[in-house]
């Protein structure tokens, strides 16, 4: 892509998008542009189109092609100025699926398992606080206030900042574990050098080995540890309004997720049906009318010749 790729990278800095993201949408529009081995500037939505039916015919997931289609409306819609070839392109339904949730017992066992320590402290700081990954690699020691009992998420999801709870058990660990390790740079977990955080690829292996030794049969990721955490809180009796500003979920119907995948949560619903009474009674009731019907039916019936 050549200029027309920094341009486009330039935008999305401009744009204040996460490291992240703008690597994916390069990814993206470089892949596109392999695809036809022609300029963007020359194609337009019929190349679109095309490349977009190949990726599903190719068995590409939804969410994976609605990051294709992201990356092209930025590229034409920002770095070419020409939105109108992708005003029509149609956004992917995605499925939305329940959270994955890792039971009380399961984290407790993990938090004994995981090795080495630096790992084992990322799990526990997600699991008591919520926070995603990327939010807890780029954690500073300016951002613990362990009076007040908070952690300043400076560069949250969107680059917006939040204040989380600070667990008093999460605070004892992480004293103990910048005893233990000194890290010399301002980073709580670095990786090979002061200034560099620690390599997510790196924690999650580490889960992956606690979870095999532990034989916990399913997949267990970083986030679900974000999951469970408010899963647990909300059968712990916390309001959905709080967790969502917890978590920092823009909109409420994220946080509204966990209602389904908590079961304590779900029981403790009262039913309006249980309101009305004993059911067995108005079932054998039910039962009795529908077995006296067929008995006058068969006495009044006519033998057949």
């Amino acid at each position: 892509m050549g200029q027309l790729y920094e341009k486009m990278a330039s935008d999305l800095k401009l744009r204040r998008y996460s490291i992240r993201t703008q690597k994916s949408y390069l990814w993206a529009a470089r892949r596109f542009v392999r695809h036809f081995m022609r300029a963007p500037s020359e194609m337009g939505m019929a190349e679109i189109r095309q490349f977009l039916l190949m990726l599903h015919n190719r068995g590409e997931s939804a969410s994976s092609i609605k990051m294709y289609v992201t990356s092209l409306r930025f590229l034409y819609g920002v770095t070419l100025g020409r939105p109108a070839e992708v005003e029509s392109i149609p956004w992917p339904r995605v499925a939305q699926n329940l959270p994955a949730v890792v039971s009380r017992a399961d984290v407790k066992a993990l938090l004994g398992k995981i090795e080495p320590l630096v790992c084992r402290m990322v799990v526990m700081t997600a699991y008591g606080t919520g926070l995603r990954i990327s939010e807890i690699l780029a954690l500073e020691c300016r951002d613990i206030d362990g009076k007040a009992g908070l952690i300043h998420v400076r560069h949250g999801k969107g680059d917006r900042p939040r204040l989380v709870v600070l667990p008093h058990r999460l605070l004892g660990s992480l004293r103990e574990y910048w005893r233990l390790t000194r890290p010399t740079g301002p980073l709580v977990f670095p990786g090979k050098g002061p200034s560099r955080h620690l390599c997510p690829d790196t924690v999650r292996r580490a889960v992956h080995r606690a979870s095999a030794a532990l034989g916990i049969n399913r997949r267990v990721t970083m986030h679900a540890f974000r999951h469970s955490f408010a899963t647990h809180l909300l059968e712990s009796g916390e309001d959905l309004r709080t967790i969502q500003v917890l978590l920092g979920h823009r909109s409420i119907r994220n946080t509204t997720r966990y209602l389904q995948v908590s079961g304590q949560h779900l029981s403790r619903v009262a039913s309006p049906l249980d309101a009305l009474g004993d059911g067995k009674v108005d079932v054998a009731r039910a039962a009795g009318v529908r077995v006296t019907r067929r008995r006058r039916k068969a006495k009044h019936s006519k033998p057949s010749r």
